[in-house]
């Protein structure tokens, strides 16, 4: 038998070798270690046995060729997706009966059935403007629920649908105007202007670059201290509606009658949130499905029927949007059954889920609604901005009357 050399294990590296028997990693034996066969002294089978040696070899079955003559039953996520590359704006109320119900059996054909049900009711079509200027304050004193989110994204929805929209910025982090495109700079005029130094609000709006009907107030880093300046000021509470009046009444002389006024406000009951309780008739509740956001709730409503009693008597809740809406866990379920019980009507069927496009869509100066307007997301946001449009009808006929 031929001597075999001595083996070493080089460790990685580039590290030199080790004297001794080597242990290879994860407690694999070294090469050292490993049994050595000498195939010289393997004992042949003689020629008179070979014949019995083959007989008791087990003969491998032989496996039957499949039966692709059948067909297997497509799934109802693959009959979702087949039905919505067949739907065309041309045929789509043809197609509308292909697509699966909302009950199917898993919840990724429910998410696909929904969003095509979405794409073809939705996208594309105008909605019913108001009769006269809706003003929403979007507010919650919880922090991260997504109000800035909601604010830029619903204004986009409803301005793609036809309408006119304003959006005021009035947090001092001037997240909105970063969503929207809009330079929002220590020079550059802003609802700060407007609130201290009383600047005309059409000194300070700008017009979005990428969706057609839809304006921003920016805020700038010097709403900071405006807190403070507004504390020495006359009539501090109702600087901000009187500036919002002024200029709807303006736009509206002028033939560009403005449809909805979103305020963005801060998480906090400060004087900014104040002026812009008073300063609209309505209030725009983005509520995160989860359990903290309950109790915000209740302090919010407090402090609204606080600025109803003694600054705004018109001021009521008129909209709840849940967002962050995660379907797979029980508590987002049970948050939206407890939001709906105690406010039927004003709760949105749409709910917003946690969407990564949503998230992505900020840092590239987009609304999702054009960063991704396919996504689930942006279809989320238009459901609740035709929603809202919606409303309009009962507004319109209370107008009438």
């Amino acid at each position: 038998m031929p001597v075999e050399a001595e083996r070493r294990v080089t460790p990685g590296l580039g590290f030199p070798a080790l004297p001794g028997p080597q242990t290879a990693p994860l407690g694999w034996p070294g090469l050292d270690g490993l049994e050595r066969r000498d195939v010289s002294r393997e004992t042949e089978v003689p020629a008179d046995k070979l014949d019995s040696v083959e007989a008791e070899a087990p003969i491998p079955a032989v496996a039957e060729p499949a039966d692709v003559s059948r067909e297997t039953e497509p799934s109802e996520s693959e009959k979702a997706a087949d039905a919505f590359a067949r739907v065309s704006r041309d045929s789509a109320d043809e197609d509308v009966a292909d697509i699966p119900a909302v009950g199917a059996d898993t919840p990724l054909a429910q998410a696909v059935a929904n969003d095509t049900r979405k794409r073809i009711t939705l996208v594309g079509r105008d909605l019913p403007r108001p009769s006269r200027t809706r003003v929403l304050t979007v507010a919650n004193q919880k922090g991260g629920v997504g109000k800035t989110t909601t604010t830029v994204n619903v204004a986009a929805a409803l301005a793609q649908a036809g309408a006119t929209v304003l959006v005021i910025d009035l947090d001092p982090q001037g997240n909105a105007s970063t969503a929207l495109g809009i330079d929002h700079h220590a020079e550059v005029p802003s609802i700060y202007d407007v609130l201290v130094d009383g600047d005309p609000m059409s000194e300070v709006v700008q017009p979005c670059a990428d969706i057609a009907g839809l304006y921003c107030a920016p805020a700038t880093i010097d709403l900071a201290g405006a807190e403070i300046e507004l504390v020495s000021l006359v009539a501090r509470e109702t600087r901000l509606k009187k500036a919002v009046a002024a200029y709807v009444t303006e736009r509206a002389e002028s033939g560009e009658r403005i449809d909805y006024v979103l305020i963005d406000c801060p998480p906090s009951l400060g004087l900014l949130t104040v002026n812009a309780f008073v300063a609209a008739s309505e209030v725009f509740i983005p509520i995160q499905c989860e359990y903290y956001a309950l109790e915000g709730l209740s302090a919010l409503l407090k402090n609204i029927e606080l600025i109803r009693d003694h600054l705004n008597p018109d001021l009521h809740v008129s909209t709840i949007l849940l967002t962050m809406f995660d379907g797979r866990t029980r508590l987002s379920a049970q948050v939206a059954d407890e939001v709906r019980n105690h406010f039927p009507d004003q709760t949105l069927k749409a709910t917003v889920p946690r969407s990564v496009r949503i998230s992505e869509a900020p840092s590239h100066g987009q609304t999702v609604m054009t960063y991704d307007p396919n996504s689930s997301g942006a279809l989320s946001y238009l459901e609740a901005a035709s929603e809202m449009a919606a409303q309009n009808a009962a507004q319109n006929s209370e107008d009438r009357s």
